[in-house]
């Protein structure tokens, strides 16, 4: 199975990168652009069962290794195949 993870910093941690690219979007002219929240997307095969095993073992992952649960939240965005 492939799925999609995606990582971001929880929204009360300042994100200085984010907060970057949304100065620099506004400097060429994108002034519409008022807030932008960096991240992380895994893409991640997984040999498992069924559905609700991956998902089982990807939650495991992110808690474990690719969040920092402190500071960043998680998503599990799709499972497939």
């Amino acid at each position: 199975m492939k799925a999609l993870v995606h990582v971001t910093t929880k929204p009360d941690v300042l994100d200085p990168q984010g907060k970057a690219i949304a100065h620099a979007a506004s400097q060429l002219g994108y002034e519409a652009i008022e807030k932008v929240r960096q991240g992380k997307l895994f893409e991640i095969d997984v040999a498992a069962a069924s559905e609700a095993e991956a998902r089982t073992l990807l939650t495991e992952l992110c808690e474990k290794l690719l969040a920092n649960p402190v500071i960043e939240d998680y998503e599990i965005v799709k499972i497939e195949g």
